[in-house]
């Protein structure tokens, strides 16, 4: 067995003489420098000469195993990874799998599917903990506990790189100079939270480069909801004052804030400026507003994230509360994917690991029950975060009953959750039958155009399963061809379909439908093939779309349906066009065509906001972004200098070059931009 360091001076052990892939290093956490990226056959050599497999393969690779802390990959004949685990001792937890005692259903088949191995050593089994959740983040194993739904949480950022502060929704790596607030539980709390912060503080929102451009205050400075310091309505040290408030707010100190500015309103009053002093009142009123959507406020809870699960039927549901500053900001219900046969404690467990891969930690964890590894969890967390990580479940006061309040939500959302699984389960049985379909549809695709006389046309694309609508796969297609006459929906719809089902192809190959269905549905991903395609439109629609699958040779992989509105275009009414067969109709009050209006809906509802996003974008659009070389500084420049992207592109080739930073390259090639004859 060969033996390689690693970065962080661990030991990666392979049975392979070939030349590994680099490496790949995850700069956000330090640890994380020693994950494989790519999964990689290293078992050639011993399937070719003893063709041994499960626990009599395992069992020749414990000879060779150190007793020291690490993380192991287990992989099936294909080379995908089965599963991912961590040790304090890597011979003695493999050598657990060899010996066959005592497993579960789930390790059991685990171990007879296992073809290989990969090991990789680390210093302490706070690192192994670490790094075992970000690989099993990376590669999605089958047989583990897998956190879904783990898109970044939204934050509030107060800028720090510009004279005027502006207040912005953030998510994702925070690049820009400023303070960061949150996390927030959603985009909507962040939206109604800034909302409130605009009447509270009067802090801009408005980007640098609107700011910039400002000859006079905009609609919000009249309506109460900024200062206006881009045209000096306010001062900058007084822009600053209202800033520094909004920093206290956000960080906890609201009673300090609050009483500040209701001094300010009887100071006016006294003054008889009623004025200021109902500017002030309207400031409070907002902020009594930002904290009484925030449901419950703990005195004694300052910073901690609280963790509740429930686990029955098969599913678990996780509730998350956030509290900063003292302030509830918003919570959020996950349903891991997890064999059945794990307890609510080992799915708790998995879960928080992964959940804090790529999260900031705060001071304090509450659990509703205890989780088998805690003190090492919380050694990793705080080596990770860099500062002491406490996790408790608690058992008396303000913070029990907190607890208990996370329980119950856990409860209603598992609750919801096993409804829906169950009547969307009779719905797709039903899909079935009206449509004469060989086998419950486990991926529909439903498709939608939308566009306004044939200008930023776009189509849209949305996916829904077993579990409802997978909205990480849904795609937005911007209607590129120029040969289409402007509102040709038939046109439309054939580079949609020729766009998508061609990069499928190509990406996925043909779908294999007389493949046996999986034991555990659960074990299985999400197809990417489409068993159902349904298309917004009637018999005009299905033959341009019907003519594109025939042309890329798949219509026999996938069945595509047609949903045309009624008569005088009557929800209850539409007609279904499926193929081979005639037209026909369903009851009103059929349970599948309410389903059937629910996607298309839903496409028409992902359509429209894509297709109005682009026009949005249009139209805000600035001449000089299209000039190659005009980066922000020198549009500023520009813009400060003459005013408007307009009257730039009416300058005299002399006037360009009195900007300040604009040299004679740079303001010829503005120039001629602007000027087809490019005279000067």
């Amino acid at each position: 067995m060969n033996a390689r360091k690693l970065p962080d001076g661990g030991v990666l052990y392979d049975e392979s003489d070939e030349t590994e892939d680099d490496i790949e290093v995850d700069s956000g956490d330090a640890v994380a420098s020693t994950v494989i990226a790519a999964a990689v056959d290293w078992n050639e050599g011993w399937k070719n000469e003893t063709g041994l497999k499960g626990a009599d393969l395992i069992g020749e690779f414990v000879k060779r195993l150190p007793n020291a802390p690490g993380v192991y990959r287990m992989f099936n004949e294909a080379g995908d990874v089965l599963y991912v685990g961590k040790a304090r001792s890597l011979k003695k937890r493999v050598n657990n799998y060899a010996l066959g005692r005592g497993h579960s259903n789930r390790i059991a088949k685990m171990v007879r599917e296992t073809a290989n191995m990969e090991f990789v050593t680390t210093r302490t089994e706070t690192e192994a903990l670490l790094l075992e959740a970000n690989l099993i983040k990376r590669l999605r194993p089958r047989f583990n506990v897998l956190l879904r739904d783990d898109k970044s949480f939204p934050y509030i950022l107060i800028t720090g790189d510009h004279r005027a502060p502006a207040i912005f929704k953030h998510r994702g790596a925070r690049s820009r100079k400023g303070e960061y607030f949150g996390p927030f539980a959603s985009a909507g709390a962040v939206g109604r939270t800034i909302n409130s912060l605009q009447r509270a503080f009067l802090i801009r929102t408005c980007t640098d480069s609107v700011f910039e451009t400002r000859t006079r205050p905009c609609l919000l400075y009249q309506i109460k909801r900024c200062s206006a310091p881009c045209t000096r309505e306010i001062s900058d040290a007084g822009y600053g004052e209202l800033v520094q408030e909004a920093k206290d707010f956000l960080s906890g100190k609201s009673q300090n804030v609050k009483a500040h500015i209701a001094e300010a309103m009887n100071g006016a009053a006294e003054d008889l400026d009623f004025e200021s002093a109902a500017v002030y009142r309207d400031r409070l009123a907002a902020l009594s507003h930002v904290q009484s959507h925030q449901g419950i406020n703990p005195a004694g809870v300052e910073e901690a994230d609280i963790f509740a699960i429930h686990h029955e039927g098969g599913i678990s549901c996780i509730q998350v509360f956030f509290f900063r500053t003292g302030q509830n900001w918003g919570n959020r219900a996950y349903f891991p994917r997890a064999d059945p046969s794990l307890s609510s404690a080992e799915v708790l467990n998995s879960f928080l690991a992964q959940f804090y891969d790529d999260k900031p930690v705060p001071r304090q964890i509450l659990l509703s029950e205890p989780v088998e590894e805690m003190e090492l969890l919380a050694a990793a967390l705080s080596e990770k975060a860099g500062y002491k990580i406490s996790i408790l479940v608690p058992q008396r006061g303000e913070k029990k009953d907190l607890v208990e309040h996370v329980v119950g939500n856990a409860r209603e959302a598992h609750g919801r959750k096993l409804a829906e699984t169950a009547s969307q389960s009779r719905l797709l049985e039903g899909f079935k039958e009206t449509f004469k379909l060989p086998y419950v549809p486990q991926r529909i695709e439903i498709y939608d155009n939308s566009h306004i006389m044939g200008t930023n046309a776009v189509g849209g694309m949305v996916v829904a399963g077993p579990e409802g609508f997978v909205k990480s796969q849904y795609r937005k297609f911007n209607i590129k061809s120029t040969e289409i006459t402007p509102g040709d929906d038939f046109g439309m719809m054939r580079e949609v379909m020729t766009r998508r089902f061609s990069r499928l192809l190509k990406e996925e190959g043909l779908p294999d439908r007389a493949k046996p269905a999986v034991e555990d549905p659960a074990d299985a991903p999400f197809p990417a093939w489409p068993d159902v395609i349904l298309i917004d439109g009637g018999q005009g629609q299905m033959t341009a779309v019907r003519t594109i699958l025939e042309e890329l040779g798949i219509t026999d992989s996938v069945i595509a349906i047609g949903v045309a509105k009624g008569v005088d275009r009557d929800a209850g009414r539409e007609r279904f066009f499926p193929p081979s067969r005639d037209n026909f109709t369903l009851p009103p009050r059929d349970p599948v065509l309410y389903f059937i209006q629910r996607l298309r809906d839903e496409a028409h509802r992902f359509a429209i906001g894509s297709h109005r996003a682009r026009r949005k974008r249009e139209l805000v659009k600035n001449p000089l972004d299209e000039i190659g070389g005009i980066g922000p500084s020198r549009k500023r420049a520009l813009l400060q200098h003459f005013g408007t992207a307009k009257a730039v592109s009416r300058a005299a080739f002399s006037d360009l070059l009195a900007v300040e930073g604009i040299s004679e390259a740079v303001a010829k090639q503005v120039y001629n931009h602007f000027h087809d004859d490019a005279a000067k």
